[in-house]
């Protein structure tokens, strides 16, 4: 016998006793009068006990079949129930979603803007895992993440909503101290901070627009795993560090830093809503999706934002 019930041939047991006939049975499951015989038939062996007794006029269950059909049909409303809940919440927002975003900008913006999404979608519910380290989406159970970096080719589905511009930046002190740097090459001479999630670890590069390109190992006294965490170190006049503007903007505007090499690029990021690949995602997580576009992709036009 096989370690699974045959769940079809009793939902087929079950549907027949319903509408007293194999005919109607077969007629509302779409089925062919010979598919439903031979599930009850194949239900029958398994059970080592006959279900009906039939003649040409009239089909009554057994003491053995009418027993059985108690569970079946209860099993039988049951699996409808379930299928009707799950449907309601593929295409209702209600649930659970889980969201990893970076520290940072999670804190800042993504957690700024969930307030105004739950008000919107009350049976939706969110729970914001904040790292800068990536996580493995499918393995870790997110329904979706915040990136923000140069997504290289992946399995998984990335939309891109906004670019970020990255600085490289100094405090005055430590300008006036060590001179400005006017060539990425120069780096190697000054104290440079490090961040560990770089998407070419230990590596910034840079590129002209005279198409020189540059790349360059920054050492220095302090290193992070979070972005954030480096602004004291710099405003402090410790080195020189590579940040986004959505961490060093305000610093720059308030003058306790300031970006130096101006000429030249690093490569390009953005911000990306990545998601597993796989079939249709349920309505909790879509409306959460286009929610974010929206809100982040706006913020991007209309500049800095958190």
């Amino acid at each position: 016998m096989s370690k699974l019930p045959d769940f079809e041939a009793l939902a087929i047991f079950a549907k027949v006793v319903e509408l007293q006939s194999f005919a109607a049975a077969a007629t509302e499951l779409t089925l062919s009068k010979a598919t439903v015989s031979k599930a009850v038939s194949r239900l029958e062996d398994r059970l080592g006990a006959r279900l009906f007794n039939r003649t040409s006029r009239r089909l009554a269950l057994t003491d053995a079949g009418r027993t059985l059909a108690i569970k079946a049909t209860q099993l039988l409303a049951d699996g409808e129930a379930l299928e009707n809940e799950a449907l309601a919440q593929s295409s209702t927002p209600r649930g659970l979603v889980r969201l990893a975003a970076p520290m940072t900008y999670g804190k800042n913006t993504i957690a700024a803007l969930l307030p105004e999404f739950l008000a919107r979608y009350p049976d939706v519910s969110i729970e914001l895992h904040l790292s800068d380290a990536i996580v493995d989406l499918i393995g870790d159970g997110f329904d979706a993440a915040i990136r923000i970096a140069a997504l290289p080719d992946s399995s998984l589905l990335a939309r891109r909503l906004c670019p970020v511009t990255r600085h490289i930046v100094a405090a005055p002190s430590y300008l006036a101290r060590h001179g400005r740097p006017q060539h990425p090459s120069e780096l190697a001479a000054h104290k440079c901070l490090g961040y560990a999630y770089l998407s070419t670890p230990g590596v910034w590069q840079f590129a002209h627009a005279s198409g020189e390109q540059v790349s360059i190992r920054p050492n220095g006294p302090f290193s992070v795993n979070n972005g954030e965490a480096a602004l004291p170190a710099l405003i402090a006049g410790l080195g020189i560090g590579a940040l986004p503007d959505f961490i060093v903007g305000d610093a720059i505007a308030r003058g306790e830093l300031e970006t130096v090499l101006e000429d030249w690029s690093q490569t390009p990021i953005g911000i990306y809503l990545v998601t597993p690949p796989g079939g249709p995602r349920p309505a909790r997580v879509e409306v959460l999706l286009d929610f974010l576009a929206e809100k982040i992709a706006d913020g991007g036009k209309r500049g800095r934002k958190g």
